[in-house]
């Protein structure tokens, strides 16, 4: 499980730690752990028994096989060890990226610390994976009214889902802060330039954040989000069933393509925003290429997908110039563009705001 992140109201202290304690932390978000080797603190006891030993041998291929598809869906080799318990590092005084809470000890071991926001952003299905019990969280942080549990859940490892869902995290995470982060909290609010925020994320910690989906958000913001039809089509007439992973539902999903007897062949009809989508078939349950369509380099284990590059209609000269500058090698926003960002963030908010005073009249 991959980020635990912490910020402050107040501005963040600047120099060595040795000169003065942080000041307690205000928020707290947590996603699952993608982390390649760093120093785990964990309990130790007098001794292990049998129940306890098999446990950690369940918890052990559980984390094997998460790892393991981890890998696959982000094409870099990372490890998650979740039978090690929650484990964090300190970005700066004020920003903590780490794994999720496991249990309500954890709860207390945050508190310890002066965190009073819990923001997390994984989903049910990870969480119960792994056995975690996130209503007992809940329910303890409630009873120690302290600290705050709060939920905004982000399909894992998927470019697309993030890029859609970000502005309305932002916005939440913006709303906490300021009522009491992460990479795109530090690029669009603390006025980092991406790749600023990127190097100071991987100095302290090995971890891999969709840096072209935040590009991607930041251009939808300040020019719009529109969409695009494409076509994929596979030709044969002698396979029996025809899928495709990726695109816009992520490597966990698949989309099935429907069979053209005069054409003989099977198509994909899909409507996409602005951007670079990386997919592969599925034929007959073997996953393959398409060689008449375009295909990226291998990857570092030799990984090979097709892509497709969406671009939309009728976009004037300054809006392709803004997305081209956005979604270049170094991008960064102006003092203009991060207001409109916020203004942006707080109409979400509001909005949200509305819509729960809506539901509870229901």
């Amino acid at each position: 499980m991959n980020c635990l992140q912490n910020l402050l109201k107040e501005p963040p202290i600047v120099g060595s730690r040795s000169m003065r304690r942080p000041s307690p932390l205000n928020l707290t978000m947590v996603r699952g752990g993608s982390r390649r080797s760093n120093t785990v603190k964990t309990a130790s006891g007098a001794s292990t028994s049998s129940a306890e030993s098999g446990a950690v041998e369940a918890g052990t291929e559980k984390s094997d096989t998460y790892s393991t598809n981890m890998t696959q869906a982000m094409g870099a080799v990372l490890t998650y060890r979740h039978e090690l318990g929650m484990n964090y590092n300190f970005i700066r005084p004020d920003l903590i990226v780490g794994s999720c809470l496991q249990s309500p000890l954890d709860v207390d071991k945050l508190r310890d610390i002066g965190v009073k926001t819990v923001f997390c952003l994984q989903q049910d299905p990870d969480l119960e994976y792994f056995g975690v019990d996130i209503c007992a969280i809940q329910e303890y942080c409630l009873q120690c009214k302290d600290i705050e549990h709060c939920r905004a859940e982000i399909r894992d490892f998927d470019a697309f889902d993030l890029r859609l869902r970000l502005p309305a995290v932002i916005s939440k995470l913006h709303k906490l802060v300021n009522h009491n982060g992460g990479l795109a909290y530090m690029f669009w609010i603390l006025g980092y330039s991406l790749n600023e925020g990127h190097q100071l994320l991987q100095s302290k910690r090995a971890c891999f954040p969709k840096l072209e989906a935040i590009k991607l958000a930041s251009a939808d913001i300040l020019t719009g989000l529109s969409k695009n039809s494409i076509t994929l089509k596979w030709e044969s007439d002698s396979c029996s069933s025809v899928e495709i992973s990726g695109l816009d539902v992520g490597w966990g999903q698949i989309i099935p393509l429907t069979y053209d007897k005069e054409k003989r062949a099977w198509y994909l009809e899909r409507e996409l925003p602005e951007g670079r989508y990386e997919y592969k078939y599925i034929v007959d349950g073997k996953w393959v290429c398409n060689d008449n369509e375009k295909k990226t380099k291998a990857n570092a284990d030799g990984h090979v997908n097709n892509y497709v590059q969406v671009s939309r209609d009728g976009t004037s000269d300054e809006e392709r110039e803004l997305r081209e500058r956005l979604t270049g090698q170094n991008p960064d926003l102006t003092k203009e563009e991060r207001l409109m960002i916020r203004e942006y963030l707080e109409h979400c908010s509001r909005s949200d705001e509305v819509g729960l005073s809506v539901s509870h009249d229901d």
